[in-house]
């Protein structure tokens, strides 16, 4: 009898990017391998913050697409109306997540009477959708997985985005409530499963996020692609690539184009989508930067060939996030054996997973000088054996099938998890840019 699965999310097919990639892809593989897949989720909006094509010029209230597949399988997509801000803010994102979190309720209630769901799969964020896993659990008796990709709460704390200790309190209450309801949790990176093994007093489960090796991969022709990107041969590309959003602290890459400014041939190539971009293209404006480029997020077929065009990859983010938002878009730099220069303290996960297999360079993070000289060193030295060992790390921990395999394993197994052969750390966060 094949397995049903029924997963809840914001985030999902076709976005390009982030959890909606991932989310996409795991429920393509069940199926491709035989599952009858649900999926109740919304309109791809994700990173540019407006409902995209082939949606935009429909009424967005409630629609259902069925593929199918030679396997046997099928994924069932059931879109949900949800409020989509132009510009988020703290409150309007909460306002998105309330509205979502009511026209998925309605979904779930109208698929209750149905044929019975084996997997209920809810991904956080937002956490609090892991309600409508628990409430499918009491009355189905189905199987509840919570998969977090974020430590959402954590992270608005954090970041300043809500300052009510009582607040944060009340929401840390239903997220406890949840974690104690669910059969498997799991998260993305190590120091995310001990934080969340922390608060749910349970084994959490690593599953780290992935990298198609096949479609992504290392290109040794550089010249050439940037000709055909319309760089010169001898131009240095610094490339950030992803969700373009104010909690990464980007605007550093634009006062590290000025310090390179005498240096006409090294080119920061930002792109991406998101909120903070009109901002970051207004601030390079002021700072009359000649040599920042932005571009659109690319589609997929030109992605691998877009991220080989760089010579240095930033990965940036603010130290109060380096163990609450692993950024994803390392994963894709990794599988194409980049040179990735990340900005994490000393005492994080990820400061931690990239030195023990050296396959970056780590400097700290909200630190412009330390930025301005990793770039220089990135740029004048041979990395030689920290890109292979990035390929190499891909290749063993990294794959879509083996961490496919684990997941799917995983669900079927007793809730009392048993390690599994997984990295010391995965990646992953909400942001991210075909996995960029």
């Amino acid at each position: 009898m094949k397995k049903r699965v029924l997963l809840i999310g914001y985030n999902f097919s076709p976005e390009p990017t982030g959890i909606g990639k991932y989310s996409g892809e795991m429920m393509h593989w069940l199926a491709k391998n035989g599952c009858d897949c649900s999926v109740i989720t919304t309109y791809p909006y994700y990173p540019y913050w407006q409902v995209q094509a082939p949606y935009t010029n429909r009424k967005l209230w409630y629609t259902k697409e069925v593929e199918h597949f030679d396997s046997g399988g099928q994924i069932s997509v059931f879109r949900c109306p949800m409020y989509v801000p132009a510009q988020p803010s703290c409150l309007k994102r909460i306002l998105l997540d309330l509205s979502f979190l009511a026209s998925a309720m309605g979904k779930l209630l109208h698929l209750l009477p149905g044929k019975k769901f084996d997997i209920v799969l809810v991904v956080a964020p937002s956490f609090q959708f892991g309600l409508l896993g628990v409430l499918y659990k009491l009355l189905r008796n189905a199987t509840f997985v919570y998969h977090i990709q974020d430590l959402q709460i954590e992270a608005a704390r954090d970041l300043g985005m809500i300052k009510s200790a009582k607040a944060i309190n009340l929401l840390l209450r239903i997220e406890k409530f949840i974690l104690s309801k669910a059969d498997v949790v799991s998260s993305v990176s190590e120091s995310m499963v001990r934080k969340i093994q922390g608060k749910a007093n349970k084994d959490v489960l690593l599953l780290p996020n992935w990298s198609d090796l096949q479609q992504f991969f290392p290109i040794s022709d550089k010249a050439a692609l940037k000709a055909e990107f319309g760089f010169a041969p001898t131009d240095k590309i610094v490339l950030y690539s992803g969700a373009i959003g104010a909690k990464q602290g980007l605007e550093a890459i634009l006062y590290a184009a000025q310090e390179f400014g005498h240096q006409p041939d090294i080119k920061f190539v930002i792109c991406g989508s998101g909120p903070y971009k009109k901002t970051l293209q207004q601030l390079a404006d002021a700072l009359q930067l000649a040599n920042v480029i932005f571009f659109p997020l690319q589609p997929v077929s030109k992605f691998n060939a877009f991220l080989n065009v760089a010579d240095v990859h930033l990965v940036i983010q603010k130290a109060n996030a380096s163990d609450l938002v692993m950024p994803s878009k390392l994963t894709t730099i990794l599988a194409i054996g980049g040179l990735a220069l990340i900005t994490a303290n000393e005492n994080s996960g990820l400061h931690a997973l990239v030195q023990k297999h050296e396959m970056g360079l780590l400097i700290p993070a909200e630190n412009q000088a330390a930025l301005n000289q990793g770039i220089q060193q990135a740029l004048e030295a041979e990395h030689h054996r920290i890109t292979a060992n990035a390929r190499a790390y891909a290749e063993k921990y990294l794959s879509l099938e083996k961490i496919m395999t684990t997941i799917e394993a995983a669900w079927t197994v007793s809730p009392a998890l048993q390690p599994v052969d997984a990295p010391t750390m995965g990646l992953g966060e909400k942001q991210m840019e075909p996995s960029v």
